[in-house]
């Protein structure tokens, strides 16, 4: 890559909501269907963050910005572009976050769109940025937000719905600018299978099952697998090949391999799997960090991550950071960030 043309991360901000549910509560929940004990050790939770009052999509997303920008050199007004990766449960429909975001921040030069990949929203929104950044010359600094809290959905008496347990409350920022000269986004790589696009969603409340008063207690609870055996018969064929592909693939473009990778920056899933997929990339424990007690942020988990990972001096200037994802419908994503200086 020639230093002209590089695209860096000038800015990282969240914001954590404080109200918590813990693997006591998950348990009960489940009314016991999943003990305490199989919440923390196989789920992998031992807390996860829960929305408070006031924390809708579209303001976690802003104050995520907020902090984003005051972690950094870089004023609302130098902002060009806005790509909001929040949820589409948000507090009003029809509505664009981006553009609340914008307002919210009074980053009055930028225009914004809202990109949707689920839980790999971050990953596939950073490899849209660099892109831009890279192919328009008006482009020059583009902030990747927005926030999550689809865990309002989850029905913990569902026993098809314990892989979303762990869904949590939060929101993240990224700000990329070009030829900045640091922290670079190398490559990226994204794999996509549609034949999964309706195998979990949220069941009642679109088209093609409205609201009713009927259904209505069901309605708000109704993220659901919708075609348990179909998903996971499909998962257990291509999901960790298309994975590792993604890894594979984004570290060759890089002109790297796994040997180089010095952190994982990946979402919360079971225990079992964040430990195969560092046992498979060649790494060790501390070179990650498992999200036990924050649960599964969505498309925050690797703002997240990378951040917690530079406040407890797991990356360092020279790193270089895997990030990985996956979304429901379904989607795998991996890139590669070379921190630091670049030289």
């Amino acid at each position: 890559m020639e230093i002209e043309k590089n695209v860096g991360i000038v800015g990282i901000g969240l914001y954590i909501p404080k109200n918590i549910m813990t693997a006591k509560e998950i348990s009960e929940a489940t009314k016991g269907v999943w003990s305490e004990d199989a919440v923390i050790h196989k789920l992998g939770i031992i807390r996860k963050t829960i929305p408070g009052e006031r924390d809708g999509t579209q303001e976690m997303g802003a104050l995520a910005a907020l902090d984003a920008l005051n972690n950094s050199d870089i004023s609302p007004k130098d902002i060009d572009v806005i790509l909001c990766m929040g949820e589409e449960w948000k507090e009003y429909p029809l509505t664009t976050s981006a553009l609340y975001i914008q307002n919210r921040i009074g980053a009055e030069n930028a225009w914004g769109i809202d990109v949707q990949n689920r839980c790999c929203t971050t990953v596939s929104a950073m490899k849209m940025a660099k892109d831009m950044l890279i192919a328009d010359d008006e482009i020059n600094t583009i902030m990747i937000v927005g926030g999550y809290r689809n865990g309002d959905f989850v029905d913990y008496t569902d026993t098809d719905m314990s892989m979303m347990y762990n869904l949590s409350a939060g929101a993240g920022a990224l700000i990329l600018k070009k030829n900045c000269g640091k922290n670079i986004l190398l490559e990226s790589h994204i794999i996509a299978d549609g034949s999964l696009a309706r195998d979990a969603g949220v069941e009642i409340g679109g088209i093609a099952n409205l609201i009713t008063e009927k259904n209505l207690e069901l309605a708000y609870k109704s993220l659901r697998v919708m075609e348990p055996e179909h998903m996971k018969n499909r998962l257990n064929e291509v999901s960790l090949p298309n994975w590792f592909t993604c890894i594979d693939r984004a570290l060759e473009k890089s002109k790297m391999t796994r040997k180089d990778i010095d952190y994982l920056a990946v979402l919360h899933f079971k225990r079992s799997m964040h430990d195969y997929m560092l046992k498979e990339l060649g790494l060790k424990e501390e070179q990650s960090i498992y999200l036990s007690s924050y649960g599964h942020m969505g498309q925050v988990d690797q703002i997240l991550s990378l951040k917690l990972a530079l406040d407890a001096g797991k990356v360092k200037d020279g790193s270089v950071i895997l990030m990985i994802a996956a979304g429901i419908g379904y989607v795998w994503a991996a890139n590669v960030i070379r921190w630091g200086e670049w030289n």
